[in-house]
């Protein structure tokens, strides 16, 4: 199974419970912090995805970060440990928040770029991405220093990726494949 599809069913799973519970802002909330901190840290995505490093390691280190969260987000980060799929845990959390924006009637662009977006871009990027959508849409923005240069938006299952480091690669493929 894919890693997007394995997202999307925690994802979609997580946000059936907190909305049993009546918790989808607790767990939202848990949610953007959980992207938001696996974003800036280089050092927390290696730890996750590396073999080396203990499952319970692992564990204890995400609970202690994200020590205070509702007991939802804590639960799927033990499910994922145990599952050994916390490698995917930013993912799910970006699902999740793309799918309780949607329940909510709004759709979320995720924009990463190699710096800050201002005021002036992100507006011009929201007025686009409205026309494309034809909904309401907020704008996420998150810095990848790995991307150059450009941008990459994604939309729900929309993804256009404007980067320098995509060109660059197709460059370096098309010269692979000429010679």
């Amino acid at each position: 199974m894919s890693e997007s599809r394995a997202a999307i069913r925690y994802a979609k799973a997580i946000l059936d419970l907190a909305v049993d519970k009546k918790a989808t802002g607790a767990v939202e909330k848990d949610m953007r912090s959980i992207v938001a901190t696996m974003s800036d840290s280089r050092e927390l995505r290696q730890m996750l995805s590396s073999p080396v490093i203990s499952e319970a390691t692992k564990k204890e280190t995400l609970l202690m970060i994200f020590k205070g969260s509702h007991a939802i987000s804590e639960g799927l980060i033990g499910m994922l440990v145990d599952n050994k799929r916390v490698s995917i845990l930013n993912e799910v959390a970006l699902k999740f928040i793309i799918l309780n924006e949607q329940q909510k009637g709004k759709d979320v662009a995720y924009v990463t770029t190699a710096v800050p977006m201002d005021a002036a871009m992100e507006k011009k990027v929201l007025k686009q991405v409205t026309a494309l959508t034809g909904k309401e849409v907020t704008i996420e923005n998150t810095i990848d220093d790995n991307i150059i240069g450009g941008f990459v938006l994604r939309v729900g299952d929309l993804q256009y990726d404007a980067s320098i480091a995509n060109k660059l690669n197709s460059l370096k493929r098309e010269f692979t494949n000429s010679l």
